[in-house]
This record gives structure tokens, sequence and C-alpha cells, in this order.
């Protein structure tokens, strides 16, 4: 999302999980105060659900992609078969 602002209700094309919500924001740490970097913003309470921050700044993530829950699934069972050879 190079370049591209993040509104409010934008959702991912491919999954359809809200976009403009605390863990997105370059500004989450969840080391920090209220988990965010950025000392004016107000605290919200759900890091993963949408919100209206005013502070809100896309992080952009390179090469690396999100784990598909069914190949995870399909390999951890193909290592356990693999394990006791069934």
């Amino acid at each position: 999302m190079s370049g591209e602002r993040v509104g409010g209700r934008d959702t991912c094309p491919g999954c359809d999980a809200d976009l403009h919500v605390c863990r997105n924001c370059r500004h989450f740490d969840p080391s920090v105060h209220n988990q965010c970097r950025e000392s004016q913003a107000e605290k919200v309470q759900y890091k993963d659900r949408n919100n209206k921050c005013d502070y809100f700044s896309p992080v952009t993530v390179v090469g690396r992609a999100a784990p598909k829950a069914d190949s995870a699934a399909s390999s951890a069972k193909k290592k356990f078969d693999d394990l006791f050879k069934l």
C-alpha cells in the first residue's frame, strides 16, 4: 500500500479484514504505554478493529506474506504422519 491512503472503512480485498487498525500502524508498539508510540493519540481498546485514530500511518512490510491456515494445518499433519510413518 505504498503511497496510498487507508480509509477508515477500507478492508483487505483478499480476506475482508479491516485495514485502518492499530496493528497495521507504524506507531503500534506493544512494549510502550497504550501500545502506541504517538504520545498524543487517544487510547484504542481493540487494536485489531477498525478505528478513527488521526495519527494512523500504514506500515509497509516487504517480503512477508500471511500464512495460510490450510497449508499450515496440512504441513503439521504431514509432519505428524512422517514422524509416526502413518
